[in-house]
């Protein structure tokens, strides 16, 4: 254990953060614009045209059977092509690892825009067609797209960054879907797509991301590490490095993966049954599935929901509210941006539990306003600033770090599984909240933010004692660092001496 500090004084390990290099930004801005930017825009732009949507489908209906279709069917219709969308996103993020390993990180993503190309061909020709089925496509494939995105993209993102700038980078992710979910917002008005006969248009358009990512993708490589550790083509990947991070410092990501290479010799890709049977992952395992779950379960959904009444009652007209609840994705959106500015100077661990603590207060604070409503004029405003408040929390922290960590709690052979696993999680808590949510909130009404709130807290709880900072630390320092806080004896020893090998590798160099 003592020879832990000397690995830290090695003197290229403990690097100064600096710009990254264009192409490494422009790389992640091809990789996220065809990824996770269509998991938040095709979350938000299905909210513009529910009613033409069903309209065009009593008018289907008629055309076929002679009579007006029952209420009933066409509530279930309409709730059956906004939830599929989550059906595809749970078989995407199971199969996406899969598809990672199979097709490397940048041909999965290139594999993944045919869905999406696809899904805005068949919601487009819904109309003029007049099969509404094919909305019910159209939607799980755009939701299966988004569910490789979601696993794809960021592991794309955590493996070509370096190491004193991999948070920020994976923030991308996160920045890409509160982009996605805001864009979405802006072109359901109905001063543009969102008029009632402009819907086919509107449901069309994830089409022009996809043909983005086809166009400006392959100019850009491959993961390195995949390249490296996975392929063991070490050309290919010192040319990907070269362009990513420029000739002169490339070779310290170089040395990086070359030990986590050398650490994995032997060692294949992992089956996610295969991280649940691995004693050495699973604190790794428990924690971001603990943090998918939460990041659904943690009361965002309920702010959204009530955001409308809360508006109301504070005055603004109906008619004014969808430009301020484009105010809340704009918010979020900020956030991200802000969470991606601080994350390599603050650290993991101080975001995400100052994140999941304020969100607590807020819980109770918006319990308190919510049930006090008509005590006084000013208490709906006071609600107003905390549905805000709370947006800005879970952006600030929840909403970006849990993707970072996703990428940092494992080593190369057990990441794409790791993330089929917490997407997965993801999305069955997606589906679990849409489903309950309605129970909750008649149940309980404004006190369903009590509920929220102990989970947010019991999250800030877990993170404070079980999760170590993960701020510019290679993945191998990571996974030893688990191993000598939940590990046996025999792993401690083992995490040292690896410790020292690579103390004596470095000298020796």
């Amino acid at each position: 254990m003592e020879f832990q500090p000397l690995l830290l004084r090695v003197p290229h390990i403990q690097r100064k953060s600096r710009f990254p290099n264009l192409t490494l930004v422009l790389a992640t801005c091809a990789a996220c614009i065809g990824g996770t930017f269509q998991y938040g825009y095709n979350i938000s732009v299905i909210n513009a045209p529910t009613k033409p949507v069903q309209s065009f489908i009593n008018e289907t209906w008629i055309h076929r059977y002679g009579t007006n279709i029952q209420e009933g069917i066409l509530t279930l219709l309409w709730s059956v092509i906004v939830s599929v969308f989550t059906l595809g996103g749970f078989i995407g993020a199971s199969v996406g690892g899969m598809l990672a390993i199979r097709f490397g990180r940048k041909g999965a993503l290139l594999l993944n825009s045919v869905f999406a190309l696809l899904a805005s061909l068949l919601m487009g020709l819904s109309y003029p067609t007049g099969v509404f089925e094919l909305l019910i496509v159209g939607r799980f494939l755009i939701g299966l797209n988004a569910g490789i995105g979601i696993c794809v993209q960021p592991l794309y993102l955590g493996e070509i960054a370096p190491k004193s700038l991999r948070g920020a980078m994976a923030m991308g992710t996160s920045i890409f879907i509160t982009g996605g979910i805001l864009t979405g917002q802006v072109v359901g008005l109905k001063e543009l797509l969102g008029g009632d006969d402009y819907w086919p248009m509107l449901l069309s358009t994830s089409c022009i991301p996809a043909i983005l990512q086809f166009l400006i993708l392959p100019w850009f490589p491959e993961s390195p590490r995949y390249l490296l550790i996975d392929k063991g083509d070490d050309i290919q990947c010192s040319k990907a490095l070269k362009q990513l991070h420029g000739s002169e410092s490339y070779h310290y990501e170089r040395e990086d993966m070359e030990q986590e290479r050398v650490a994995m010799l032997g060692v294949k890709p992992k089956k996610p049954w295969e991280l649940f049977m691995d004693p050495n992952l699973r604190w790794q395992l428990l924690t971001i599935m603990l943090l998918n779950c939460a990041q659904q379960l943690n009361g965002i959904n309920a702010i959204y929901f009530y955001a409308n009444y809360v508006f109301t009652r504070a005055g603004i007209p109906v008619e004014k509210i969808p430009y301020i609840t484009i105010g809340t994705g704009a918010c979020e959106c900020l956030t991200a941006l802000t969470c991606g500015l601080l994350v390599e100077s603050l650290g993991r661990r101080i975001l995400i539990i100052g994140g999941y603590s304020l969100m607590t207060v807020w819980c109770a604070l918006l319990t308190v306003t919510l049930t006090f409503q008509d005590a006084n004029p000013w208490v709906p405003y006071l609600s107003m600033s905390c549905v805000f408040a709370f947006i800005l929390s879970f952006g600030l922290g929840p909403g970006g770090v849990t993707n970072i960590l996703n990428t940092e709690l494992f080593t190369q052979p057990a990441r794409p599984a790791a993330y089929m696993i917490g997407g997965s999680v993801n999305w069955l808590s997606f589906f679990f909240i849409g489903m309950i949510f309605p129970f909750i909130v008649n149940g309980l009404q404004q006190y369903c933010f009590l509920v929220f709130l102990v989970n947010c807290c019991l999250v800030a709880i877990y993170i404070f004692f079980a999760v170590p900072e993960t701020k510019n630390k290679t993945f191998l320092q990571i996974e030893q660092e688990f191993q000598a806080l939940y590990g046996s004896k025999r792993n401690a020893e083992d995490a040292s001496v690896g410790n020292l090998s690579e103390l004596l590798n470095t000298a020796d160099m």
